[in-house]
């Protein structure tokens, strides 16, 4: 296979999109835990509590879903100037580790996903519970 400066470049726009992404999905996090730490000061539920327990991991997940994302958009970067350099084996390895390090970060957006659809089924069905006993 044969690899041109070009091809690193491809990812530029789909990693600083997925990176937008992220920080949005790390913004709305952030306000939500600021508004459940007040909820929780005031009524001091556990499931509040349990809630903002939720929220930590998926904090650390979109921490590192960024992490592994700057990392991938690092690579691409450093393929570009490999491949420039000259050395065209040593960017194909460093252009599969940027694909990589991008496969890591959607498997863990893909996780923090899944998470936060189970924190909303469990917040339904609290709701419809309250429902069914009033």
């Amino acid at each position: 296979m044969e690899i041109t400066l070009t091809t690193p470049a491809l990812l530029f726009p789909a990693i600083s999109l997925l990176l937008l992404a992220y920080t949005n999905r790390f913004l709305a996090l952030a306000g939500l835990i600021r508004s459940l730490k007040q909820r929780y000061a005031t009524t001091q539920s556990h499931i509040v509590y349990g809630q903002i327990e939720n929220l930590r991991t998926r904090l650390l997940l979109i921490r590192n879903m960024q992490a592994f994302g700057i990392a991938s958009i690092f690579g691409c970067v450093f393929c570009m100037f490999v491949l420039f350099a000259g050395y065209e084996t040593i960017g194909k390895y460093v252009f599969g580790l940027s694909l990589l390090l991008l496969l890591i970060s959607l498997a863990l957006a893909l996780r923090e996903i899944q998470i936060s659809v189970h924190a909303l089924t469990l917040e339904l069905n609290d709701l419809e519970e309250e429902t069914e006993n009033s």
